[in-house]
Parts: C-alpha cells; structure tokens; sequence
C-alpha cells in the first residue's frame, strides 16, 4: 500500500477515559431493540422496497417482537410518508409498539414529519443533525455554537408541535456522526438538548449515539459512551441508545462493547443491511446474547423462514457463513469436526446434560430451526468416518462398526472428490448399499441348513463362476460353520474379526442388519453388510459381501 501516510485517526477520545467497562464480562440483560430496517435498511437497497413489501417487513418484525420500529423518514418521499400513513389508518400498529420516524433538524421537515404522525397513538420522534469536526468545517461551514444552535432549534420546535399535536410522543437525538466528533463537544450538545426537553421519570427521553462513520477500534467507542454516560444530565431520565455502523467491520462489537459502557437500547437491523458496510447485526448481536445464556427478547426459533422472508422483501441475500443465520454456519464437513460433534452429542445423550457444551457449534441449531441431520453434518471430500457414520446412524438407522465408518468414510471422500461435490444422505445410503450390502458376486449362497452335531454343521450351496457347489463345514455357530465352509470350499483365506448387528425397525416383523468384517492373509480389512427379517441369513449376506468385496480387490 503505497499511501498510507495520507490517513489519520479521525476520532476523539475522551479527556479522562476510565475504562470501567472492560471490568465486565457479559452482558447481563436485552437492551431496548430498535429495528431501523424499514428505514435505514431500505434506504441503502439497490431497489427501496414497495408499499406493500413495507407492510409485510413491518409484520415480520412485530412477529420477531420488536417492540419499536423505525417507518422511515415520512417527509423524504411519497412513498415513506404514505407508508407511515398506512400503518396508522389501517390499524396495523398494535399497542404495544412504538414507531419512530426521522428527521432532520429543519423547520420544514419536522413540521411535515408532525403531520404524517397524525392519528398516531404513539411515536418517538427521532431528530438529527451533524456535529463532527469534518461535517462543521466541509460540508456546513458552521462553528460549533451555530451547529448546538441547530440542535436546541430542532428540539424546541419538536417539544413545542408535539404539545399542538394529538399523539403520545417522545423524543430521540442523535448528534450524527457522534464518533467523527470532539466527545465534550458532543456531551455539550447533547445535554443543550436536554435542557430544553428536560426529561422526567415518567417522560424519558433518548440520547442516540451512532457510529455513523466506524473510526476507532471498539474499545474506543466504547471508552466514548461511559464518558457520555457518567457525564450526561438527566442520566436517570435518559434511555443511552447505540446506532452502530460497520465501516470496520466491528458494528457488533462496538455495540456489546457500548452496552457495558452503560448503553440502555440498541438501533440496528436484521441481518446488518444498511449504508455502506451496513449496520449492526441485530440477528448476529441478540444470539450472541442467547448463547450466553440472556434472553434477547426477540423470537429467531425460526430462522430460515425470517432468512426467506428478509431475502424475498429486501432483494438481498443473506450469506451463507453470516453468524447463526447462514445456511452453512453450523455445517461440519472437516471429518475431526464431524467426529467430535458426534461424539458430544452423544455424550449429551447419555448424560442429560443441562447446559449445550456440543464442541464446535456455539448453540443447539434446532434452538433456531435448523436439524441436525441436513445443517449440521456434511460430507464432502474433507469429511471423516464421523462425519459419515453419523449421517448413516441419525437419518438411516445404521450404526457401523467403528472400523467399517472409516472405510464407509473412506467410499464417501473418494467418490466426493471424484465428483467434485457434496454427498447428500440418500446419496451416501446408497453408496453404502452399494459398497457394502449384500452383494452377491461372484460368490452367491442360495440356500444353507445347519444341524445339530458336536456343535454346528453348515451344508451351503454356492453358485460361483456358473457353477453351483455344496459345502460342508463344522463351526461354534452358524456363521462360523458357513465361514469355514466356504474356506474349505475355494481355499478361501481370511479372519472372520468383527460380528455385529441391530435391529432397523422397532417391530415384531422387523428387519435386522449385520456387521462383519474380515481380515485378508495381507492384514486388510474387509466388511459387508447384510440385512434380512431373518437376522442368521443378514449375517450370513454380510459374511458373503465381505468376501466378495475382498476377492474383487485381489487381496
């Protein structure tokens, strides 16, 4: 990078910063959640939403439970103000919501603003404008005290329209661009405005703080609001809201960060869609609660379904690794990732453990709708026998011997990277179908009958090469008596090791599978599969693909 000496540090830290913040190590309670998607979110689409596609985001986020909701900016376009029309003379605001609406701190404007809000029940009324070094000397060409002008002038005039207007009003400000702005500065700002609306327990009002511009690492930011919260007046009346940018990439931070500064709300959007780089993730920031254990107080247990619906309003795409939300997020496809996944679930089976301690995925993906079988593990080339015999056991019912996953695992990565793709479960089942049960060339046994006889004795018949043959042999059970006398039969050489079988279904006529494995005169491990009501002749197809599967390697 060839200029980097013509950048500087933009922000401005406190005179004293104390740092109390960094004493703690969690965040102990929900914030106020203030959805700005309908506004700050549409605003920043290629395409701005409809009328009709406002209403329906509108629905979604009272579903989620939002209980304040920014409409947008009424006195901006016909489109925003006839939508904050629609909501109240249709009715579709429930009680327990507050809209807010923006504007500028002009005379105009927040006049129209008052005039859209007619009929509301209950609004905040959020008004702005900029105090940063960069904005006062570029953009106004104004000092500071004509710039806290602006700001008492546009809080009077709202104090004064809201007592001529029929409504519930509250009020917001937010001196734009807080953190491109000298901090004493801002605190002089902000608590000029409070003078003149002289907030009280029962008439509080909010003190937004955004990040309009992301400068400074969080802890900075942060270091900024426990500055202007120890130093704010009315701090008792006062609800501390954060509107948290991404310029840097460190909009949820910044926000967690500013909670423990003494931040009481949160402004921000589903899936962090916003100008630029977007804003905080609401999603991201509120399961980053749930996974510590503190409720968010908003309802994700579906999130596919709020992901189909983000993306069918909005026209943007909710990427697939994006934190909680993404489609692949809790998917494994790294085989040591796969194994211990499986295996903690199982420890969680088989202990009834209160707490989610599943290594590798944060929270429980069914706690947000997602299944364990098609989100969590999948196979590809970088998968592992885990992985594998996971899918297997959970939406098949397999439960391979330890030894015969590592071969399925092996089938599996060869034909993935073969291929060039992802195995889906009714493509691996039937890879093991197709590897590994009852295969019946070039050996096949068409009928065997045992008796009694200084312990067992198998009489089977074998077609192998076209021709059939009669074996006989004497075992300590019946697939060892089959075993011997196919060996006895072809000269067969191998170690009848492992022997293992389950039931598939929970039945009187159920079905059975059998496990077994064999080892060549050259140490290699064979297996096969069988899988009969009759659980002997499962084994005894299971013994027959196993052979067959090592004559075929020619080992």
């Amino acid at each position: 990078m060839q200029n980097v000496s013509k950048y500087t540090r933009q922000y401005f830290m406190p005179p004293v910063p104390s740092m109390e913040w960094t004493k703690k190590d969690h965040i102990e309670k929900a914030p106020i959640w203030c959805s700005v998607d309908l506004r700050d979110g549409n605003q920043a689409l290629i395409v701005p939403m409809s009328l009709e596609q406002k209403v329906a985001f509108f629905k979604l986020l009272v579903k989620i439970g939002f209980k304040e909701i920014e409409v947008g900016f009424p006195a901006a376009s016909e489109t925003e103000y006839q939508f904050l029309r629609t909501l109240i003379e249709e009715n579709l605001i429930p009680d327990d919501v507050t809209i807010q609406v923006l504007t500028q701190a002009r005379e105009h404007i927040i006049k129209k603003t008052f005039e859209a809000l007619k009929g509301a029940k209950k609004a905040v009324v959020h008004v702005y404008n900029s105090t940063s070094l960069a904005q006062r000397e570029q953009v106004f060409k104004k000092s500071k005290e004509e710039i806290l002008q602006i700001a008492v002038d546009g809080a009077a005039l709202l104090k004064k329209l809201a007592a001529e207007t029929d409504g519930n009003f509250s009020f917001e400000y937010s001196p734009e661009s807080f953190t491109g702005t000298e901090v004493e500065y801002a605190l002089e700002v902000c608590n000029a405005v409070l003078d003149v609306w002289q907030p009280t327990p029962d008439n509080k009002v909010i003190i937004n703080l955004p990040s309009t511009v992301q400068h400074s690492m969080p802890h900075v930011y942060a270091s900024q609001i426990e500055y202007m919260s120890k130093n704010m007046k009315y701090r008792e009346n006062v609800l501390l809201s954060l509107h948290p940018h991404n310029d840097r990439g460190c909009g949820v931070s910044d926000a967690e960060m500013g909670i423990l500064a003494g931040a009481d709300r949160i402004e921000g959007t589903l899936f962090g869609n916003g100008e630029r780089t977007g804003n905080v993730d609401i999603v991201t920031l509120a399961m980053n609660m749930y996974s510590q254990g503190v409720d968010p107080e908003l309802d994700f247990t579906d999130m596919p379904a709020i992901c189909e619906e983000y993306e069918k309003y909005t026209g943007m795409h909710v990427d697939m690794r994006s934190p909680y939300s993404g489609a692949l997020v809790f998917a494994a496809f790294s085989g040591s990732h796969q194994d211990a996944i499986a295996k903690g679930m199982k420890y969680r089976e088989d202990n009834n453990c209160e707490h989610w301690t599943v290594p590798y995925l944060p929270i429980d993906p069914k706690d947000i709708g997602r299944e364990y079988e098609a989100d969590v593990i999948r196979i590809n080339s970088q998968s592992g026998k885990g992985g594998v015999g996971y899918v297997l056991e959970h939406n098949f019912g397999l439960n391979l011997p330890a030894k015969m996953r590592e071969a399925m695992g092996y089938a599996a990565k060869e034909v993935s990277d073969h291929q060039h793709k992802e195995l889906m479960p009714k493509e691996i089942f039937e890879l093991f179908k197709e590897r590994f049960e009852d295969i019946t060339t070039p050996y096949n046994i068409t009928e065997v009958h045992f008796k009694q006889h200084n312990g067992i004795i198998a009489e089977v018949t074998v077609e192998y090469n076209g021709d059939t043959k009669v074996a006989i042999a004497a075992g300590n059970g019946r697939l060892n008596a089959v075993s011997n006398a196919l060996k006895k039969q072809f000269r067969l050489n191998y170690d009848l090791i492992t022997y293992q079988e389950h039931a598939l279904e929970q039945s009187s006529s159920s079905r059975a599978i059998a496990y077994v494995g064999i080892r060549s005169k050259e140490e290699k491990l064979f297996w096969g599969a069988g899988v009969d009501q009759d659980i002997i002749r499962a084994s005894i197809n299971a013994l027959l693909t196993a052979i067959n599967n090592m004559v075929a390697s020619g080992k």
